[in-house]
């Protein structure tokens, strides 16, 4: 992982290294400072600190330790509520890594990146869906059923044996580099190894995560149990596939809405360090959108996710395999240009594919501005049943299940609603600030959709602003990307709560400005063409 954009050295490096190495005078009948203490002071002058705090459980094992490495270790340490914490001690010249974990808590997807810590070198990765599913596919179903008796030890039991055994899993594919001794590389890491772990999910997964009741974040006035968890000891979670004295830092929240995934977004963008004003957009259940400089930032979500997702239409699904991503229309011939992901047959099409569709569907003059499908133009892909028009994208002998995908009248009407709900809440935001989309620098599009998103297909139909092509800057998974950045320095640390503090959110709901801009903004690509002077629309239109 590259460290994002503008983030300074001071957070995209090891500036102030967990990891301190240190020789100390071995005690004699004119030195009789006790154990601890010779260590601790010594710490103290590298730290400049007086705040050193030591764990009983490694003061058992100092005596030995100190006297058979001859007073020569290495230490790592952890900044925890204004003070160090002493967590581990190793062999001056034992160069095994302390390792940390990173942990993008997802609801649907559970991605998870181990890392040297006194390197920040990335050494493994992996993912599994997050087993709460089983229990409930979203947030609302998961903290309902956390309602019932038993059911949020059951949850929270889920999530936490499934990071067990995956950090597990994940420790066991990787092999050590370095000049080590063979045997050393045989073995590969151990879980004792990691001794930080970060994490970093929205505010009701980090509940569960927790073992916290999320009751109350989905019941006015909205409260969650708590917006800044700090550091914790990982036992204390639940996490045994770490060494016993790890400790985990879990991202803060911003009330119930506002998760710590995108505070580490934000990390990972380096907006907050950056002079200009720049926008982040992360598609999810809701469309969360945070806009702002080092100065200040202003955070606000809407429902507008799913739709862009692939969520409104029947061939809809989450990117993988044999699903459309990408589509192209000739339009003077009204051919169709299909790419899948791995270019399997389409069995489906994800949320770039659909916004790429309805894009091309529009330029080729197939939609009118309203939305609305035109048979003088759509030919014999249109179909009729029930009232409700209908428009072939794959025909069932193209199609991976042999069945033909459409997409209605209806599944357009959604996009449409969902896209005007995008670009309003884009609109309201940086009019809140006395801005105007045009001035923004840097938009930033987190997640997968960011990924795989074509900017100029979003701009044709009205969803994100008329912006220069170099100004979209795609962050894939900015939530690990940003827990990643939280293993490499305790500035990086210090500078998530700066975010924290510095985020203002704007309610929509309440926002008539909203509503009004909402209605202006369901025709493709407006009803102001001049706010996409780059959309050039067939006279069909």
């Amino acid at each position: 992982m590259k460290p994002a954009e503008k983030i300074p050295k001071k957070m995209s490096g090891i500036s102030e290294p967990w990891i301190k190495t240190i020789s100390l005078s071995p005690p004699s009948l004119q030195d009789n400072t006790a154990d601890a203490d010779r260590i601790i002071n010594a710490l103290k002058k590298e730290l400049h600190t007086d705040a050193i705090h030591t764990e009983f459980s490694l003061l058992k094992q100092l005596p030995d330790i100190l006297r058979k490495w001859n007073y020569h270790v290495r230490c790592i340490l952890v900044p925890s509520r204004g003070q160090w914490l002493l967590t581990g001690i190793a062999h001056a010249e034992d160069r095994k890594p302390f390792m940390g974990l990173a942990v993008d808590l997802g609801t649907t997807r559970v991605v998870l990146r181990l890392a040297d810590i006194s390197t920040g070198r990335i050494l493994g990765e992996s993912a599994f869906d997050n087993p709460q599913i089983s229990v409930g596919p979203d947030i609302l179903a998961r903290i309902h059923y956390a309602d019932t008796e038993e059911g949020l030890a059951t949850v929270n039991r889920l999530i936490i044996d499934g990071l067990n055994r995956e950090i597990v899993a994940l420790c066991g594919k990787i092999r050590i580099p370095g000049p080590l001794q063979k045997a050393d590389a045989e073995k590969g890491i151990s879980p004792q190894d990691i001794y930080l772990i970060s994490v970093a999910g929205n505010t009701a997964m980090t509940h569960l995560f927790m073992g916290l009741n999320p009751r109350w974040i989905i019941r006015e006035p909205y409260i969650p149990v708590v917006n800044k968890p700090g550091v914790v000891k990982a036992e204390e979670l639940g996490i045994k596939a770490a060494n016993p004295l790890c400790r985990i830092l879990v991202f803060p929240n911003v009330g119930s809405y506002f998760g710590g995934d995108l505070i580490a977004g934000i990390l990972f963008s380096g907006m907050n360090t950056a002079e200009d004003t720049a926008i982040l957009v992360d598609v999810g259940t809701n469309a969360e959108v945070v806009l702002g400089n080092k100065n200040w930032l202003i955070a606000c979500a809407g429902a507008a996710g799913p739709a862009l997702e692939g969520g409104v239409t029947k061939m809809g699904m989450m990117a993988g395999p044999g699903v459309i991503d990408k589509i192209a229309i000739d339009p003077d011939t009204h051919e169709f240009d299909i790419r899948t992901i791995g270019n399997m047959p389409p069995k489906g099409i994800c949320g770039s594919g659909l916004i790429d569709l309805a894009a091309h569907l529009f330029l080729s003059g197939m939609l009118d501005i309203r939305g609305r499908l035109l048979p003088s133009v759509c030919g014999h892909r249109l179909k009729e049943k029930d009232n409700i028009r209908y428009l072939t994208v794959v025909p069932e002998n193209n199609s991976a299940a042999g069945e033909e995908l459409i997409i209605s009248q209806t599944d357009i009407d959604s996009l449409i609603r969902s896209k005007a709900a995008m670009y309003t809440i884009l609109e309201t935001i940086t009019a809140s600030v006395g801005m105007s989309l045009s001035e923004l620098s840097r938009f930033y599009v987190a997640g997968t959709f960011g990924s795989f998103i074509s900017p100029r297909s979003a701009i044709s139909i009205g969803m994100i602003p008329d912006l220069p092509p170099d100004c979209y800057k795609p962050l894939g998974n900015s939530s690990l990307g940003g827990a990643t950045l939280a293993l490499t320095s305790p500035e990086c640390i210090a500078e998530i709560d700066r975010i924290r503090e510095r985020i203002t959110y704007l309610e929509l709901n309440v926002n008539q400005d909203f509503m009004n801009r909402f209605s202006a903004a369901k025709f493709l690509p407006h009803t102001n063409p001049s706010l996409f002077p780059s959309v050039k629309i067939r006279a069909e239109n």
